[in-house]
């Protein structure tokens, strides 16, 4: 291999290329998710996000994000997150839909009586079978080294895409919010 194809631009031409079908493709084949995905989040008193590793980071971020707009979001696993209640929303990501402890948090969840929104590659997975709603994301799974989905190392192409679909669930809502940037920057961090 030439060393030139293995540089840092070349890598990110190439991951920028597989985000970019990735969208295209989760856009024409979960529109409609989406959309409920956005409504669900938007209708929720509270939101609890969670994901494990590098899914659970993407949505750290997500979880920021929703709460500039004002919604009431917790990470599951703080020891400022509440119990989760009847209307409330749990926002999970797994990449299989088979991490142990997510799945059994979304037990708990709907246990609760609370809604499931699921962010997974794999649509009859345990957790998208306990969700209200779930985007089904066309990439590998960590286990996948085939490159037939992916050419980047393990999950990483699902947990790109867990951040930038959670910047644009962000996005969605705050433009249906009104609100203007100025009236967001108030409630970002002060405190850094």
């Amino acid at each position: 291999m030439d060393v030139l194809e293995i540089g840092v631009g070349n890598s990110l031409s190439r991951i920028a290329r597989e985000l970019e079908l990735a969208t295209d493709r989760l856009i024409a084949r979960d529109r409609a998710e989406l959309a409920e995905l956005a409504d669900i989040v938007g209708a929720a008193p509270r939101v609890f996000v969670l994901g494990a590793g590098r899914s659970g980071l993407a949505l750290r971020m997500t979880a920021m994000r929703l709460m500039h707009l004002g919604l009431a979001v917790h990470v599951v696993g703080e020891v400022t997150a509440p119990a989760i209640e009847p209307g409330d929303l749990l926002l999970a990501a797994s990449g299989s839909g088979t991490t142990g402890g997510i799945v059994r948090a979304a037990q708990t969840a709907v246990d609760a009586g609370a809604r499931v929104a699921a962010v997974t590659t794999v649509p009859d997975s345990p957790l998208a079978t306990l969700a209200a709603v779930t985007v089904v994301v066309p990439a590998a799974g960590k286990l996948d080294r085939s490159e037939a989905a992916s050419e980047q190392y393990a999950g990483s192409l699902f947990e790109q895409l867990v951040v930038v679909l959670g910047d644009a669930l962000f996005h969605t809502l705050w433009r249906r919010s009104g609100l203007t940037a100025d009236e967001l920057w108030p409630r970002h961090a002060n405190l850094e």
